[in-house]
């Protein structure tokens, strides 16, 4: 599928359709939340996995008056490694695991990615996932479907897009509104954006939209962009 078939306005009737539909589903149980954080791995990110490793105690200092999060670490890199820790409730925990990853060259696995949050929302609900990524090298159509099974779920995926690569920007896109999340691009060279970012997922997964929504009152441009996508 083309970006210029991506953004047609069939598509766009069909898609708002469908989210209207997930919205009306059953929410789940409340209880401590679980968090898939998600990152490409590959080369190219090298730079921002760093980064990553010294935002990631957002997840757990922005919820722990809401009852905290389990977060699972996921990545991919080279040629077809894909690996999902345990879940863990602690910033060091997650920090040691994510110091024991190096970046390596190779195609993009969100396919992988989204499959491996069905898998685990079919066996105990996760609240949300986060994917931090710069490109896509897979099939449109595929990962949309996968992103709608996760919106009947009610598990939202939110797509944080370093850079501005318009293909990776049109799949993203569109794979955060099937799941019910949202999208949203960032600069490495910005790094608070992602750490706000990051922050309101956690507030989300940890207390629902309406946790997230008075997070966003006080926070910055793009987290309230963020939450509007997910009303």
């Amino acid at each position: 599928m083309s970006d210029k078939e991506l953004r047609t306005k069939s598509d766009k009737q069909s898609i708002d359709q469908f989210i209207n539909e997930v919205r009306k589903l059953p929410r789940q149980r409340s209880g401590q939340g679980r968090l898939i954080f998600a990152l490409d791995a590959t080369a190219s990110r090298e730079a921002t996995w760093d980064e990553a490793c010294h935002l990631q105690s957002e997840l757990f200092l922005a919820t722990r008056d809401l009852g905290g999060l389990a977060i699972q670490l996921c990545y991919y890199r080279g040629f077809g490694e894909f690996k999902a820790t345990k879940f863990v409730t602690d910033t060091g925990q997650l920090l040691s695991l994510m110091n024991g990853v190096s970046c390596l060259g190779g195609r993009t696995q969100i396919s992988r990615v989204l499959a491996h949050a069905v898998n685990e929302t079919r066996e105990k609900p996760v609240k949300a996932v986060v994917f931090i990524g710069d490109c896509c090298e897979e099939p449109a159509d595929e990962l949309c479907h996968t992103a709608g099974e996760l919106g009947m779920l009610r598990t939202p995926v939110f797509m944080f897009h370093e850079g501005g690569e318009a293909h990776a920007r049109a799949v993203f896109e569109q794979v955060s509104k099937l799941s019910g999340g949202a999208y949203a691009p960032f600069d490495r060279n910005s790094p608070q954006v992602l750490k706000d970012l990051m922050a309101a997922v956690a507030v989300y997964a940890s207390g629902g939209a309406r946790a997230l929504q008075d997070f966003s009152s006080r926070s910055s441009p793009e987290v309230r962009r963020l939450t509007r996508q997910i009303r």
